[in-house]
């Protein structure tokens, strides 16, 4: 099973997160957004998520500069949506600069998937 063989480099990415990463972290750990609960750089399929809710089916992405060029994101996304999760991507410059809008679109996605989930 490819999720397992990722488990290392989960571990890894966990242990050196980018500034944005941290900071998102820092705002959706134990729940702090609308009770749910966020896990970060989660293996799904032959990808390693950003941050994922188990219990919403939601991915969240966090792109740098290097995300502006090449079709990558998009296979990605799709291969993560097969799994069953929905895929949001925010700029890290926006997490960076606008954590609280960045939130609350958020916060939007997470109504939404409470309306999808079964």
């Amino acid at each position: 099973m490819v999720e397992k063989r990722l488990t290392g480099t989960a571990r890894k990415l966990r242990g050196d997160p980018t500034e944005a990463e941290k900071a998102l972290w820092t705002r959706l750990r134990v729940g702090q957004v609308d009770g749910f609960k966020f896990v970060r750089q989660f293996p799904i399929g032959a990808h390693v998520a950003d941050f994922a809710c188990r219990g919403a089916r939601l991915v969240i992405e966090l792109d740098g500069g290097q995300h502006a060029i090449g079709d990558s994101d998009a296979a990605r996304t799709a291969l993560i949506e097969a799994h069953g999760y929905r895929v949001i991507r925010f700029w890290n410059h926006d997490v960076l600069a606008n954590i609280d809008g960045v939130l609350e679109s958020l916060r939007a996605e997470l109504r939404l998937s409470r309306n999808l989930l079964p």
